[in-house]
């Protein structure tokens, strides 16, 4: 994006009434055009939202940061070059490169970094944060020649790396990848000596709208994909298995195929993060399942679930593991060689991403690769994202096991040995639970998203309460799987947000949910936020058999309601209130 590009951007209206994002922009140099792209390019990624954008002072870059710390902003945008560390690092401030000055600004960089590390770390308390480390070049004050890299510089470097490694451990900070960075914009083509010395803005024009870019994408952060469906004859591996056999099929370099071992090596890591991993193949099936045990493939079979391998249509495959792992076709990729299977299934599921396996091209594919991370990719990697596949599997056993009468259920409940864990400590920076409120669908009280900001602000409300609970049985562990947000008001609960991941379904948790509601707060009756959405079916049924239906927009159960409607409940049940 050029000048004018950004400038036509931000021409175009935003409707009334419509969300805006309150960016605060802290540098310490003139933000000029870095401000001009950022609105931009968030404009492009969040269309129908306004941007304002709140520059900081000239020249104070911890104490900008400081100061948002306790402003109204949605976010928080830190960017820092090496002159913001110490003046005598850039080149507006003169008399400062000597050889006996070197230590003091060594020094006075560490110093600068603890100030701004701690701001950092307060300001994600209130709102996210995104930081984009010094992009420019260190001045020419070394004795080493330019070609060599002297202690004095690596200590520099080292430093400005551990300050980012200990920030990024922090719940809502993110960090700009340097690596991005120097692929959308080139180390010569940065610095504007001229626009430095006369505005006190170091950046080129391009150089300004790439950081945008990459700050706009952190900023926005949206939902990582949560499922891949792959097809298997020439691109989880190379070759047709039909036709050359299980011993056949090849994923290495002897062979010329070791980029299909590569491509099964990401989707083990994205497994390893918690990402389901199913299988769609126009194949036999006992011949698909012995390849799959072959003890050289690089993808664990037990990270593949679940595998369909018949002749029948792609599609039919691909609506098979959306049920099984009970997720939209919005949050699933479907890659296949084949550019006509591909179109079959995006005719079925146009919601559905669909990308043909570029094979035979070596470039394409490690494109393809790249594209996958940002499709998959996550801040952090919670325990719920380790366990989500076992849950998977034996939620549909339970599932199938419980779907007869009421007694039959009874019996096999009574026997799973299962125990709830509530905790009602208020955790601010509690990711898992932000998570569940933004990316469940199915058992989801009224669809509505929450900003980390507006997540931190509302918990801030002293009157507000959160509630998240975790499940276990013999069967296994499922982590964190339902979050409840409310306000107190007096002898009744009013619930904005209920959510409860699908994993948990069939485990009668939802009504444990109310009845814990009921006693530890000790009300009489429970408000909802309700609304009908196109996803939360599950959730409609189970508020039509405990308040009958037409259901209306505030939702009123009574307590004694919930205890007439409310069926056998067989867990134990643990409570953790200062955790």
């Amino acid at each position: 994006m050029n000048l004018i590009e950004a400038l036509e951007v931000l021409k175009q209206p935003v409707p009334a009434g419509s969300p805006s994002i309150r960016v605060g922009l802290a540098c310490g140099f003139t933000p000029l055009h870095l401000q001009t792209f950022l609105a931009a390019h968030l404009r492009q990624r969040m269309p129908g939202h306004g941007i304002e954008i709140v520059p900081g002072l000239f020249g104070d870059l911890a104490g900008n940061i400081e100061r948002f710390a306790s402003a109204k902003c949605d976010v928080l945008a830190i960017v820092m070059e090496w002159a913001d560390l110490d003046a005598r690092l850039g080149t507006r401030t003169l008399g400062g490169w000597r050889a006996e000055n070197l230590p003091d600004i060594l020094q006075s960089v560490d110093l600068s970094l603890s100030r701004i590390q701690q701001a950092s770390r307060k300001s994600s308390g209130a709102v996210p944060v995104c930081v984009c480390l010094p992009t420019l070049p260190l001045p020419p004050l070394f004795a080493t020649a330019t070609r060599q890299a002297g202690a004095e510089e690596l200590h520099l470097r080292s430093s400005v790396a551990s300050f980012a490694a200990n920030i990024a451990q922090e719940s809502f900070v993110r960090i700009v990848s340097s690596q991005q960075l120097d692929e959308l914009s080139s180390s010569a083509k940065r610095f504007n000596l001229q626009a430095e010395l006369a505005a006190g803005f170091p950046y080129q024009v391009s150089h300004a709208s790439a950081i945008a870019d990459l700050m706009a994408a952190l900023i926005q952060n949206p939902n990582p994909k949560k499922g891949l469906i792959t097809d298997l004859d020439d691109t989880l591996w190379s070759g047709i298995l039909g036709e050359i056999g299980v011993e056949g099929i090849s994923w290495d370099l002897d062979r010329h195929s070791h980029m299909h071992g590569v491509y099964q090596q990401l989707l083990g890591s994205l497994a390893s993060a918690g990402v389901l991993i199913g299988v769609a193949s126009k194949n036999d099936a006992g011949r698909v399942q012995e390849a799959l045990e072959r003890k050289d493939l690089i993808l664990p079979k037990d990270k593949v679930f679940p595998v369909e391998a018949h002749w029948a249509a792609k599609s039919e495959s691909a609506a098979r593991i959306l049920k099984t792992w009970n997720v939209g076709p919005e949050a699933v990729v479907f890659i296949d060689d084949s550019p006509m299977e591909v179109a079959e299934v995006k005719a079925a599921f146009p919601e559905m991403q669909c990308i043909v396996f570029p094979r035979n091209d070596l470039a394409a594919i490690w494109s393809l690769l790249k594209q996958l991370r940002n499709l998959f990719g996550k801040s952090t990697v919670s325990p719920e994202d380790l366990i989500r596949m076992e849950g998977i599997r034996s939620g549909g056993a339970l599932r199938e096991m419980v779907t007869g009468d009421a007694s039959s259920a009874d019996d096999f409940l009574k026997n799973a040995d299962a125990e709830i864990e509530f905790s009602f400590a208020k955790q601010a920076l509690d990711t898992r639970a932000f998570e569940l409120i933004n990316k469940t669908n199915q058992f989801n009280l009224n669809g509505k998203r929450l900003t980390e900001a507006a997540w931190q602000e509302y918990l801030s409300d002293p009157a507000t309460f959160l509630i998240t609970v975790s499940y276990e049985d013999k069967y296994g562990p499922l982590g964190k799987i339902a979050v409840l947000l409310g306000k107190i008001q007096e002898r009744r609960v009013r619930v904005d947000f209920w959510v409860m991941s699908c994993r948990a379904f069939s485990r009668r948790i939802e009504h444990q949910c109310l009845k814990q509601l009921c006693e530890r707060f000790d009300v009489t009756e429970i408000i909802f936020d309700y609304q009908t959405t196109p996803r939360n079916g599950p959730l409609q049924e189970f508020f039509a058999a405990i308040a009958g239906a037409p259901m209306p927009a505030q939702l009123r159960v009574s307590r004694r309601a919930i205890q007439d409607k409310s069926p056998a409940l067989f867990h134990r049940v643990k409570e953790l209130v200062n955790a």
